[in-house]
């Protein structure tokens, strides 16, 4: 019995030590990437560049992801992980601009950053704190963000805004829910990548953001 707890504890604490690495390094390239992305939104909106549209912002989101997730063992992640949030940030510019535009649209874009970080905050330090296991989530989370995609994509086509706000109401608890499920994933193993991780915070956040945006500009009465 002694040999086995002998043998156990330090595979326990390995555990930890990468647990606790792996959590660092996530939550180091993930401030990086937010402050990148919003020096990239900041000239995108100085310099009141126009949106790239939904078709090419949908190419360069999912082939920049694809390329980060391909090379995400290598030195070439860090780099696709830059130009994936990069570029999110140059889209992101001039929908900020388009909400600035309105009579309220300073206290908008303020709130809706004020309540995505006060969810961020508060999530993933309860995932930390509790430790809690929220890999259960998965499946559903996979669904609902499929479900929500395309239910979006139906909303931008056909023009219905009722749909959208529907859609954007969706994300706000599907990308609080995958910041519980990525974070659990990172303390409990189920996610050894830290660029991959990243990148899930980094969209989950970016979402949520945008989300928000759309149902507090909707409440504003200028949309």
């Amino acid at each position: 019995m002694n040999n086995s707890i002998n043998n156990t504890l330090p595979r326990t604490h390995k555990a930890i030590i990468a647990s606790n690495s792996m959590i660092k390094n996530t939550y180091t390239l993930l401030s990086m990437t937010l402050l990148f992305s919003g020096v990239v939104a900041g000239i995108s909106m100085s310099l009141n560049l126009p949106h790239p549209g939904i078709l090419l912002t949908l190419a360069g989101f999912f082939g920049l992801l694809f390329a980060t997730n391909k090379f995400r063992n290598s030195s070439l992640g860090i780099i696709f992980v830059f130009a994936l949030t990069g570029f999110m940030g140059y889209t992101l510019g001039p929908i900020l601009n388009s909400y600035l535009n309105m009579a309220n649209g300073g206290e908008i874009v303020m709130t809706a950053m004020g309540g995505t970080g006060l969810l961020f905050i508060g999530l993933s330090g309860y995932a930390l704190i509790s430790r809690k296991d929220f890999s259960f989530m998965g499946g559903f989370l996979m669904v609902g963000i499929l479900v929500a995609f395309f239910a979006g994509l139906g909303a931008i086509f056909f023009e219905m805004p009722m749909l959208s706000l529907a859609v954007s109401s969706m994300f706000v608890l599907l990308m609080s829910g995958l910041i519980l499920y990525e974070t659990s994933n990172i303390i409990h193993g189920g996610e050894t990548n830290y660029i991959m991780a990243t990148v899930t915070l980094y969209v989950s956040i970016f979402n949520l953001f945008t989300s928000l945006l759309h149902l507090l500009g909707f409440m504003g009465g200028d949309e």
